[in-house]
């Protein structure tokens, strides 16, 4: 059990972390501005922060159950 739930943490954190390094080079190359790119990254930072913590309350209530 401990083995499965670090293999999804490190998927989450390297997809994580590749988007992260999309946007960035996207903006280096000048591809998206500056602010668009700041803009990407607090979504993006929101949908990952969102979506956990609806599946944080989907696991509590199924252990309510």
């Amino acid at each position: 059990m401990q083995s499965k739930t670090l293999k999804i943490v490190a998927a989450i954190a390297a997809s994580f972390a590749g988007l992260v390094v999309a946007i960035v080079v996207l903006s280096v190359m000048e591809i998206i501005s500056v602010v668009m790119a700041k803009l990407m990254l607090v979504a993006l930072l929101g949908i990952y922060v969102g979506f956990g913590v609806l599946i944080a309350i989907y696991r509590l209530i199924g252990k309510l159950e």
